[in-house]
């Protein structure tokens, strides 16, 4: 008979069947198999670039007589590397004049163990007796999300507003009129730019939402996994906010080391000492190697320069030319687009679609190309909506052949669904 932890934390889930199909995919290329359109997972691109500069990073590590050995040989303290944290909070004191510490400051084993803790620390059961969720106030959200819950229903989310625009592309916005923060809810958390979708909130929106978190006492999440300052996957003019009152989240991962699992997490000092805490229950100490790559990088600013300098151009170029191969292959179908305003994904909404999203995936899977059903990313959103089986995620990131065939593939599938066949 198995555990209650095991039913929750075993089971088939959407981000268990992305990480899947970006393995296998993965591990197909590497010997040699047959061409897969990889559009699924969110594994950044191999910006040769940046791979450079990074590997020029571990050149000098292994060049400086003890640090090798200090990094593969010393557990960091819980939370996460000092001098790296420093560096950090010595960079957003400057850029942004925030009045940060290392203190402020606490790493994690990649941005997903984050997102347990803090959704776990301000969800569930409280020793009042109460129940909190974690409110969302716009869905679709992060795929990640979703079951990170110790408890079931640790979610409370809202349908967005949506905004169609004459080039076929459309815009989800917080609907406020509809938002509710009640004494239910422990803290609100929205990811920016938002992953799947490429939308990003509106200045105006963030504030309004800051301001709600501030009325009612609750922290406000904001997953930065694709923002500014690093990595800039971004095309609007926002700019990031942190104060007591906001946990501000970023990664390493999408910089090009996913591998090196490094999250970042923001916040005043009695969150980030809990966090630390918890690290050292869960896994004793984050690892170093993610921020000993980033350590003089972060020091010098080229962190930024990086981002503003190679990263944002070369997504920007790829999101140019997936549009532009959205708007070929699909421009004669009722399909649409979310405008693509940061992260690396196109969000395709296909208005009155014959099928579910998870056939158009498993039709397109057994055509060697891998997106990600769109009905996955509704955490705390249980009811129906016909709009939840209308959409997928496409991943811009690999290389332009695959975007073309891909999109090309998709677009030949669409229109079969849309003919009944």
């Amino acid at each position: 008979m198995p555990s209650v932890f095991s039913q929750k934390f075993t089971p088939e889930s959407g981000i268990l069947s992305l990480m899947s199909d970006l393995g296998s995919a993965l591990a197909q290329a590497r010997q040699g198999g047959d061409s897969l359109n990889m559009l699924g997972g969110g594994n950044p691109s191999y910006i040769s670039a940046v791979q450079d500069f990074f590997r020029q990073a571990m050149q000098a590590i292994l060049d400086t007589p003890g640090e090798f050995e200090h990094i593969v040989g010393n557990y960091a303290n819980p939370e996460g590397d000092v001098r790296f944290r420093a560096a950090l909070a010595a960079l957003f004191a400057k850029e942004f004049g925030w009045q940060i510490t290392e203190r402020n400051i606490c790493l994690t084993n990649g941005s997903q163990t984050a997102f347990f803790y803090l959704f776990n620390l301000f969800g569930g059961p409280y020793t009042d007796g109460s129940f909190k969720k974690i409110l969302l106030p716009l869905a679709p959200e992060y795929i990640g999300y979703v079951d990170v819950g110790i408890h079931n229903t640790l979610f409370k989310a809202y349908r967005p507003e949506i905004t169609c625009y004459a080039d076929g592309t459309y815009k989800y916005s917080v609907d406020f009129n509809a938002l509710q923060v009640t004494d239910e809810i422990g803290a609100i958390c929205v990811s920016r730019p938002t992953n799947p979708t490429g939308n990003v909130l509106t200045q105006a929106e963030v504030t309004r939402l800051h301001a709600l978190s501030q009325q009612h006492g609750i922290p406000f999440i904001i997953d930065n996994a694709y923002g500014t300052p690093f990595p800039n996957i971004i095309s609007s003019e926002a700019q990031p906010i942190w104060d007591e009152n906001i946990i501000l989240c970023m990664s390493l991962s999408k910089l090009g080391m996913p591998g090196v699992r490094t999250g970042i997490v923001v916040a005043n000092e009695a969150i980030t000492e809990k966090l630390g805490a918890m690290n050292a229950i869960y896994s004793l100490a984050p690892g170093n190697f993610g921020a000993a790559l980033a350590l003089q990088a972060t020091r010098n600013g080229d962190i930024l320069r990086i981002s503003n300098e190679l990263i944002a151009p070369y997504y920007a170029n790829k999101t140019t030319l997936a549009l532009s191969l959205f708007r070929e292959l699909l421009g004669d179908t009722p399909a649409r687009v979310h405008k693509a305003e940061g992260a690396f994904f196109l969000w395709f909404w296909f208005p009155d679609l014959p099928i579910h999203s998870q056939e158009l995936y498993q039709r397109l899977k057994a055509r060697n190309t891998i997106v990600v059903a769109g009905h996955h990313f509704y955490p705390g959103l249980p009811e129906p909506w016909q709009h939840k089986q209308e959409c997928i995620r496409v991943s811009i990131a690999g290389s332009d052949d695959t975007l073309i065939s891909g999109i090309r593939i998709i677009a030949e599938e669409v229109k079969r669904a849309y003919q009944h066949q």
